[in-house]
């Protein structure tokens, strides 16, 4: 199945023979440290940017409704955000045995590796990156 919206996904997930665990790690576009004036001006002009990790949570597939859901529940931390990048596993059943996958993708996304994960914007549409 392509996914091109949260709710896709969500599906997919459900449909799972074995119970899945999504790691969503939600993050803001910026500017990078010392931009040139050219990061600058695609910046402003809401291209560019670097993406810094600023919530993460694991839930599984029934505990998200839809992204308007996940917005919401985000919105109560007063944290601003942009872009959500999720990954899936097979639930282990333990918060301990998810916690340090969540971490090793946080880690990834700091260091500019987004291929492995689907990114979405708040309306729940899937983006691409060029």
């Amino acid at each position: 199945m392509a996914i091109s919206h949260f709710t896709d996904l969500l599906e997919e997930a459900r449909r799972q023979p074995e119970p899945q665990r999504l790691l969503l790690v939600l993050t803001r576009a910026e500017l990078p440290d010392q931009p040139s004036e050219a990061q600058r001006a695609r910046f402003e002009s809401g291209e560019g940017g670097v993406l810094t990790p600023v919530l993460c949570v694991d839930k599984t597939p029934d505990e998200l409704g839809d992204m308007a859901a996940l917005v919401a529940e985000a919105a109560e931390t007063g944290i601003a955000w942009d872009i959500a990048f999720v990954a899936a596993l097979d639930d282990p059943g333990r918060e301990a045995d998810v916690e340090p996958q969540l971490q090793r993708m946080v880690e990834s996304l700091k260091m500019g590796n987004i291929d492995r994960f689907l990114a979405f914007d708040r309306q729940g549409e899937v983006v691409s990156f060029q």
